[in-house]
């Protein structure tokens, strides 16, 4: 890990974006200590086996029919960033194309001209006495704006990467906004993190790796049962997304802890998103509850206290990347499906992956049984 080295490759952010996406995954990297993949056989295979036996108790449990994906990987941090930067990239795209006026199909590359038809700076570096002769002072000062700003940005988007990176665990990637939208899920595994959550909650390195692979299986049945989920996701961001490049929803309410413009939340894209996502986390929670093959009320306590705990460096950090609202997102989804499961059986709740229309409403999350009277599965 090297902070140094991180801060001197966010400084070298240059392009035509309004994030340095290398430089940006190159300085998370640099400040993450990618952790130890050394494996034995008896880990490797145990992962293997715990997805194998998740997929067939979930199957069981929640009678419905879904394959997990072939790209099953035991990462490292770096390796997370390196898969998840992609991602991240995507979301970003209508944005950066409304900042710089570049089609969003340009994927980065860069172009002659960006914003006023000014030429963009290489590197960051403005000409000294003034700049080149007849270059008004007012383009210089907007180009040089823009090489902090994106610098900012890079800076912004590397401590994001590097932070995620040194906490998730597992993750189902259902490659949403995908380059290519035909390319297979993903399945990761982030070894050195559960080894070390493990060692911090005192739990058996075994069992919580095979209670990490049963949650993010979980997902993987969600989606497998749900063909539509990607595309009506994918639709709810990029018209949200679109929303706020093109100006809706800023009207100085202000910035969530997330980044967003708070009115963001009250359109309708992003409420239908937030609605189906905690529909997501809460059913994934009471599904592998039920459907874990042992003991498992010492891993959701210990669990949902490192939700929401941590030194104050942890705590900011969660708050300004807006993990608070994923955790509140499980409890409020986690309480909806209990009670669903409760009253007609887990069979039931699984109803809510029949077609959209079935998502539960803002308004349902809180009233299941308001829900159970318009979808009565």
């Amino acid at each position: 890990m090297d902070i140094l080295r991180s801060l001197r490759t966010v400084s070298e952010a240059s392009g035509p974006g309004v994030v340095d996406w290398d430089r940006a995954a190159a300085a998370a990297k640099a400040s993450t200590d990618p952790g130890s993949l050394a494996l034995t056989d008896a880990e490797r295979a145990g992962y293997a086996t715990d997805v194998r036996d998740a997929r067939s108790r979930l199957r069981e449990v929640a009678g419905i029919e879904f394959d997990v994906p072939d790209a099953i990987e035991v990462q490292n941090r770096h390796h997370w960033i390196d898969a998840s930067v992609g991602t991240f990239r995507n979301v970003m795209a209508p944005i950066e194309a409304a900042a710089t006026g570049r089609d969003e199909g340009s994927s980065g590359v860069a172009d002659d001209e960006s914003l006023d038809g000014v030429a963009e700076p290489t590197g960051g570096i403005v000409e000294p006495a003034g700049g080149p002769v007849g270059a008004p002072a007012g383009d210089l000062t907007r180009g040089f704006a823009r090489d902090l700003s994106r610098i900012a940005n890079t800076g912004s988007m590397a401590f994001t990467l590097g932070f995620l990176a040194r906490n998730v665990l597992g993750q189902y990637d259902p490659l949403l906004l995908a380059d290519e939208p035909d390319a297979d899920h993903g399945l990761y595994f982030v070894h050195p993190n559960i080894v070390a959550v493990a060692a911090s909650l005192d739990v058996d390195f075994p069992r919580f790796r095979r209670w990490i692979a049963f949650h993010e299986v979980t997902h993987a049945a969600e989606f497998g049962a749900a063909p539509w989920l990607p595309e009506y996701l994918e639709s709810r961001v990029e018209r949200g997304i679109e929303g706020l490049a093109g100006g809706g929803g800023r009207t100085g309410g202000g910035l969530t802890p997330g980044g967003l413009p708070v009115d963001a939340l009250d359109t309708e894209p992003f409420a239908e998103l937030q609605a189906a996502m905690t529909a997501v986390e809460g059913y994934a929670e009471v599904l592998m509850d039920r459907a874990f093959d042992g003991e498992y009320a010492d891993l959701r306590r210990k669990l949902d206290e490192r939700r929401g705990g941590g030194g104050p460096v942890r705590r900011l950090a969660r708050r300004l990347l807006g993990l608070g609202l994923k955790r509140r997102q499980y409890e409020r989804g986690a309480a909806f499906f209990r009670e669903v499961a409760d009253a007609r059986g887990i069979e039931a709740a699984g109803a809510v992956w029949e077609r959209s229309e079935n998502l539960p409403t803002r308004a349902e999350l809180d009233d299941p049984a308001a829900w159970l009277v318009r979808v009565d599965p």
